[in-house]
């Protein structure tokens, strides 16, 4: 099997979170809080976000929230493609 590239990899995750990030602010702005805390309880399999989802966020926290989303993306990526690697070579 091949090595996965550990930074492209990490890359990668990191931003299909921010990605996922940036969804849920789309979601949040063009449908409202009612319909924000069904969308949210319904993937979350019933646990009740009503008390915890705040619609008034500033665009700035936002933002900062987009940048640790994917930093925490591209480490946990990274961690997984160092693990995948260092697994691939015990098979050898």
């Amino acid at each position: 099997m091949k090595q996965l590239n550990i930074k492209k990899f990490g890359f990668a995750v990191g931003s299909t979170a921010a990605l996922l990030y940036l969804g849920c602010m789309v979601v949040m702005f063009t449908v409202g809080r009612y319909a924000t805390v069904r969308f949210f309880n319904s993937l979350l399999h019933g646990l009740d976000v009503t008390s915890i989802v705040r619609m008034d966020m500033p665009i700035w926290e936002a933002g900062i929230g987009i940048l640790v989303i994917f930093i925490l993306g591209w480490l946990s990526g990274s961690c997984i493609a160092a693990i995948y690697n260092a697994a691939l070579g015990e098979e050898e």
